[in-house]
């Protein structure tokens, strides 16, 4: 039989930080603190790929250098890939992404779900601030390349475009979620996100005026701050008395479908 052990006490004689924070009675305390450890984890990989470009890592390079010249030969022999490229890389690029998720917030807001909203523009502000700030403190020059197919200016770590694209597509999916009862509307949208992102970056490795850990790192980027504002998010739900959710099956407000203004 399991029996409930006493709280460790502080000096000041209330139940220390510890117990408060891991004690399932305490569970904003909880959910907060697994927030945190998760937002942390995601973003090990991408603080561990910014150390090796920093550092110039030779096996890095070899494999960014390797991919950028086989891709740029093949872009060269095929015009009709690159100009599928562009048109792609236009489209998808980072002001079209952000006038998308600004409809998406102005819709919102108007059936009353401002914090949804907030949640929504937040991501989209965060991320677009963090990839030009850190663009500039790794300070990575894009390829050169002879006779290259593409240019594009400023610095080259992490990808822009890739980051944007991610953000977006996370913040599409989990709003629109509660929208696709079943399971093959679900499984859509997460084509359609898992497409936007992935052939998004390609594009600019294809283009050649990104290397391949660019491109992660903007993935990595954007992974890591959409599951940072969605952990915020869900543990202030939780904080309110709405049911807990899983954000990658139930999106990250699903009462607002059936009742506009209830998030």
């Amino acid at each position: 039989m399991r029996t409930h052990r006493p709280p460790t006490l502080a000096p000041t004689g209330r139940p220390s930080w510890r117990h408060r924070r891991f004690d399932p009675d305490h569970a904003l305390g909880l959910r907060l603190t697994l927030a945190a450890t998760a937002a942390f984890l995601v973003l090990v990989p991408f603080a561990l790929l910014t150390l090796l470009v920093l550092d110039a890592w030779a096996p890095l390079h070899r494999l960014d250098t390797t991919v950028t010249d086989a891709l740029h030969g093949y872009a060269q022999g095929h015009p009709a890939w690159v100009v599928l490229m562009r048109v792609w890389t236009e489209v998808f690029a980072p002001m079209p992404l952000r006038a998308v998720v600004l409809l998406l917030v102005v819709w919102l807001l108007r059936r009353g779900a401002r914090r949804l909203a907030l949640w929504a523009a937040t991501t989209i502000v965060v991320g677009g601030l963090l990839g030009p700030l850190l663009k500039l403190l790794v300070g990575r020059d894009r390829p050169e390349l002879l006779d290259p197919v593409a240019r594009a200016a400023g610095y080259s770590f992490p990808s822009g475009h890739a980051l944007n694209a991610t953000l977006a597509a996370g913040v599409l999916l989990l709003v629109l979620l509660p929208y696709a009862l079943r399971w093959p509307a679900r499984v859509a949208l997460w084509v359609a996100a898992v497409l936007l992102t992935v052939v998004t970056g390609l594009s600019r490795v294809a283009l050649g005026v990104h290397f391949t850990s660019d491109v992660v790192g903007g993935w990595l980027l954007g992974v890591a701050v959409v599951a940072a504002t969605t952990a915020a998010f869900t543990s202030w739900r939780a904080h309110t008395g709405l049911r807990p959710v899983r954000p990658t099956r139930d999106g990250v407000a699903p009462e607002v479908e059936r009742h506009p203004g209830a998030a």
